[in-house]
């Protein structure tokens, strides 16, 4: 399994970092993966519904720990991509006033 494409959205929230949305082989999307800073730093928490009472199920997980470990490895790293090129786009609008 390969996640060939990653999609970060950031959000400013206190403890919701981003939303993401990936591609697994270029053939299967999974959206509404969270970035969510934890007591221990960040995690990923993978897309859930809430059910009628009350408590939270996984609509989609990995079933092993490698492809856990797998897929936050790619969205940590498209994370960080995402927040530097926000920093420089920043600083390239300070630049232009």
């Amino acid at each position: 399994m390969k996640v060939t494409e990653v999609n970060v959205f950031p959000v400013n929230e206190d403890r919701l970092k981003a939303y993401v949305s990936i591609t697994i082989d270029d053939c299967f999307v999974i959206r509404d993966l969270k970035i969510i800073r934890g007591n221990n730093g960040l995690f990923v928490a993978m897309p859930s519904k809430k059910r009628k009472d009350g408590q939270f199920r996984d609509i989609a997980h990995p079933l092993n720990q490698e492809t856990r470990d797998h897929i936050e490895k790619v969205v940590f790293e498209a994370y960080e991509d995402a927040i530097k090129s926000m920093g420089e786009a920043l600083e390239e609008l300070k630049k232009e006033k």
